[in-house]
């Protein structure tokens, strides 16, 4: 299969993310690679804050979103969420994106890209079937808030967290906005 027909078969199907959509602050950056004959997005999330419920056994798909926001979030808000009798934990993730690339050479001049605009964690992941690059931001927090669904956190220590967390995702919004105007200009 040529890249132009696998490009037009994964840009054609439904948004299967949990989500079911493009967050709205990495849609023009998408939007913009996906316009370029030379790359197509498979995935992306612009970064988030979650609050959420780990089960024993650790495994993701076994874990329970209790808050999710591509936003700020207030201290009220993560307090509110906080109603589990399992592990709660608080994670602010930054930007992830997945693009598949025609050739090398365009892989790599968006590994270059992405990292002139900040995203140190940005390398190939496939040079098999298909070039892709993976763009990851590094801003990060993960702390557990509850035990057993027990608060083990101070409020002042809560809202120390989402002040970073807030800040940490407002300058992962930065960098998605310093990659646009590089990837425009380049």
């Amino acid at each position: 299969m040529t890249f132009e027909l696998d490009k037009k078969n994964v840009l054609g199907k439904i948004d299967k993310s949990r989500k079911g959509e493009i967050d709205e602050d990495i849609q023009e950056l998408v939007d913009l690679i996906n316009s370029k004959e030379e790359y197509y997005t498979t995935s992306s999330c612009s970064g988030r804050i979650v609050v959420i419920e780990i089960p024993e056994s650790g495994r993701k798909d076994e874990s329970r979103w209790l808050l999710v926001k591509h936003a700020a979030v207030t201290v009220e808000e993560i307090k509110d969420s906080l109603k589990s009798d399992k592990d709660v934990w608080l994670k602010e993730e930054g930007m992830i994106l997945h693009v598949c690339c025609k050739d090398i050479e365009s892989a790599e001049k968006l590994v270059n890209l992405a990292k002139n605009s900040g995203f140190k964690r940005t390398g190939m992941i496939s040079v098999n079937k298909r070039y892709v690059v993976e763009i990851i931001s590094t801003e990060n927090v993960s702390t557990i808030l509850a035990k057993n669904g027990k608060i083990i956190v101070s409020d002042e220590y809560l809202a120390s967290l989402v002040e970073e967390c807030n800040k940490k995702l407002k300058k992962n919004k930065e960098k998605i906005d310093k990659f646009i105007y590089s990837f425009k200009n380049c």
